[in-house]
Parts: C-alpha cells; sequence; structure tokens
C-alpha cells in the first residue's frame, strides 16, 4: 500500500477537485466543470458561480448564467445532503431520483412539525406543478396565496418546505432571480424526463463520481458528501471493486482511481498552489475529516454559526479568509491571513484576485490584507 504524506494527500485532492491550477484538465464549459467537481453546493448562488472560476480558467459569470438559464447545461436544485446544489442537467436526470426520496423521508418529521401531511404535500406539489405550468417561473411569494387556497400551511419554513418537496421529486427547480427573489421552474421543461438507473447501479455510478472528484477519499467521505445512509453508501462503495487502489492518506486508509494510478507517481507540481474558494465549497464539506485542510485552532474563524466562510487555500490547507467589498466601481478583495503566509505566496493571491474580478466583469481592482483581530468573524 502506497502511503501519501499530507501534502501529497492534498495535491491530490486539489488536483481531483480541478483546484491545481497547473494540473487541472481544460474544460469545454460550465457544465464540464461542475460534473467534474460532483456537483457544487449552491444555498449561496454567487458563491457557487465563484466555484466555478477557482475550477477553470478564462469562464466568467456570464457563462454560468447561460449555462443556467439559457442552455439549461445545469440545473439549480436541491441535492446532496438535501440542499442545493449546482449539478450538470445529465447528471441530474438520475442523480435525483437516487438521492430524491432519501432527502424526502429525511424531512418527513420536520414537515410534519410545520402542519405538512403526506395529503398535504401531494396537494402542494401538484398546485406548484399546475401554477408553473400556466406561468413557467414564479417566487415563493407568488405561489404562497394559490396554496393557501388550498387549505396548505406557508407559515414560516413551511412554504419552502414544500416547495422543497417538489424539488426533491423532480417537478420543479430553481430559476432566474426576478426582483431580488428566486424564481422556479417546471425540471421537466427545462431538461426533458428524469432518466432513473436502477438503484444498485446508481447507487455504484454516484461512488464513481465522488471518488474521481475526490480522491484520494474512503466511504465515510463518500457518506458525507452524498448525505446517503452508511448502508447504501457501502454498498456504492462496494461496487468499486476492481476499479480502485488502497492507498494511506496522511496516515488514514483511503482509496484511489486506477484510471489515475499514474497521478501517484507523478512529481507534484512545483511552487506555491494558491486559491480563493467561496462560500461552502466542496473541497470543505466533501470529506467527513476537515483536519487534514483546517488547522484546529483556525476552525472558528472558518467554520461560524453554521457557514463555511470562504477560504484562502496555500497548498490544500487553509491559510486564511477573505471576502469581496464593492466600492464604487472598485472591487476590494479583502484577505484575512491566519499568519504570515509562505514567500511566494503574496504573488500567487493577487493573481487569484485579479482572476475574481476578471470573472465577475470589474476592472478595477484592490489587494487589502488585514490582521486576524476576531476568530468570529462573518464575511461575504
Amino acid at each position: 500500500m502506497q502511503a501519501l504524506s499530507a501534502l501529497q494527500t492534498r495535491r491530490l485532492r486539489l488536483r481531483s477537485q480541478r483546484l491545481d491550477p497547473r494540473q487541472a484538465p481544460p474544460a469545454d464549459g460550465v457544465s464540464e466543470v461542475i460534473r467534474g467537481a460532483g456537483s457544487l453546493q449552491a444555498q449561496d448562488a454567487a458563491a457557487a458561480s465563484l466555484g466555478v472560476r477557482a475550477r477553470s480558467a478564462g469562464l466568467a459569470v456570464s457563462d454560468v448564467e447561460k449555462a443556467l438559464y439559457q442552455e439549461h447545461s445545469v440545473v439549480h436544485t436541491w441535492l446532496m445532503r438535501g440542499t442545493l446544489h449546482y449539478a450538470a442537467a445529465n447528471d441530474l436526470a438520475w442523480m435525483l431520483p437516487l438521492l430524491g426520496p432519501v432527502f424526502i423521508a429525511g424531512s418527513r418529521r420536520r414537515k410534519a412539525e410545520l402542519g405538512l401531511d403526506e395529503a398535504s404535500l401531494r396537494r402542494g406539489v401538484e398546485v406548484i406543478r399546475a401554477a408553473l405550468g400556466r406561468q413557467t417561473l414564479q417566487t415563493r411569494q407568488e405561489l404562497a396565496p394559490l396554496l393557501e387556497a388550498r387549505g396548505i400551511q406557508t407559515a414560516g419554513q413551511a412554504l419552502i418546505h414544500v416547495i422543497n418537496q417538489a424539488a426533491l421529486e423532480g417537478v420543479v427547480c430553481v430559476g432566474p432571480r426576478r426582483g431580488g427573489k428566486d424564481t422556479y421552474a417546471l425540471l421537466e421543461d427545462w431538461i426533458g424526463p428524469l432518466r432513473p438507473m436502477e438503484r444498485p447501479a446508481a447507487l455504484v455510478e454516484l461512488a464513481r463520481r465522488y471518488l474521481l472528484a475526490y480522491a484520494p477519499a474512503a466511504v465515510e467521505d463518500f457518506a458525507a458528501w452524498s448525505g446517503l445512509p452508511a448502508r447504501e453508501a457501502h454498498l456504492g462503495w462496494e461496487g468499486l471493486a476492481g476499479e480502485v487502489v488502497e492507498v494511506e492518506a496522511d496516515g488514514r486508509p483511503a482509496w484511489f482511481p486506477l484510471a489515475r494510478r499514474a497521478w501517484l507517481e507523478e512529481a507534484p507540481s512545483a511552487g506555491q498552489q494558491v486559491r480563493l474558494l467561496p462560500f461552502f465549497d466542496g473541497y470543505l464539506l466533501g470529506y467527513h475529516n476537515r483536519d487534514f485542510m483546517l488547522a484546529p485552532e483556525n476552525r472558528a474563524a472558518v467554520l461560524t454559526g453554521g457557514i463555511i466562510q470562504s477560504v484562502l487555500l496555500v497548498d490544500g490547507r487553509a491559510a486564511g479568509i477573505w471576502h469581496i467589498n464593492k466600492r464604487h466601481k472598485i472591487l476590494e478583495v479583502a484577505v484575512v491571513p491566519f499568519g504570515e503566509l509562505p514567500a511566494g505566496a503574496r504573488a500567487e493571491l493577487e493573481a487569484e484576485a485579479e482572476d475574481v474580478g476578471r470573472f465577475l466583469g470589474e476592472n478595477r481592482m484592490i489587494v487589502m490584507f488585514r490582521e486576524l483581530r476576531s476568530r468570529n468573524i462573518t464575511t461575504k
């Protein structure tokens, strides 16, 4: 069994996630980037778009919007762990039938607490289906009175849970924002009918996609990323026998795709690898244990009140947090390092910040460095 150092482990994971700018394969478009990452968490859609930037070269935020709302090659909807994601449309067509029932079952108790029993949820989904069939796109506020007219609870969190039910059943997805609010569309209008696989085959395919995007990794990581019950995660993982090689990754058992075994023998790329990752990035969400990327003394700065902050990565390890300030026609990238940055990292960081401005279509850019005054910083 090949033993990988902590640095080797991080660099291989960066490469698998397309986050190594020197070794990432070229991407033809946004959907390919997202497919290569497995999916991208998108409860903050602007952050998910910045996640596309970090995994590509030359794409812009307008390309992401085009893929979502014109080509429909990428879909914004609830998926892994029952949370909002960007997923390639071709993948969603089989992933959603696999994962949707898991998270519908897992949210049943919460929905019941909100006054949503099985019958009211069925009515609610049909009301939403009919409403979107008439008008194509509607906001939550436009759907609420239609649901209330049929006796369906919408107060508090009930409304979004009805929409969530419709999304997990494959009826709706998130559309473009209108007046600062999300709209919803019929999923079938955007990508055609779903294409379920036999469940055992779908579990194996999901495990395969995960490992390609996150290797080296273990079954516990796959379960944490997907939200699948442990039994089903193990079934999917076991189906990869013959396609993987076991390694020791930073002292822990892990697996790596045989198809990429040559990566294990290649010399690492030279220089510091610096990346600016957005909120809730998959690199920080894709593993059961984050110790390899996040030192214990920095956890409170990165993991704050259920939020995973935007992180400055240096060689795959969190070296600070960052945020964007827009002032007049100047975009400021403010970086709060956890300590002294390694030699050469600052120049790479400035190049990353300039690329953030390019991606967002902002020509005037300032990079600011700040002292870490508090471990309880909320940045956006």
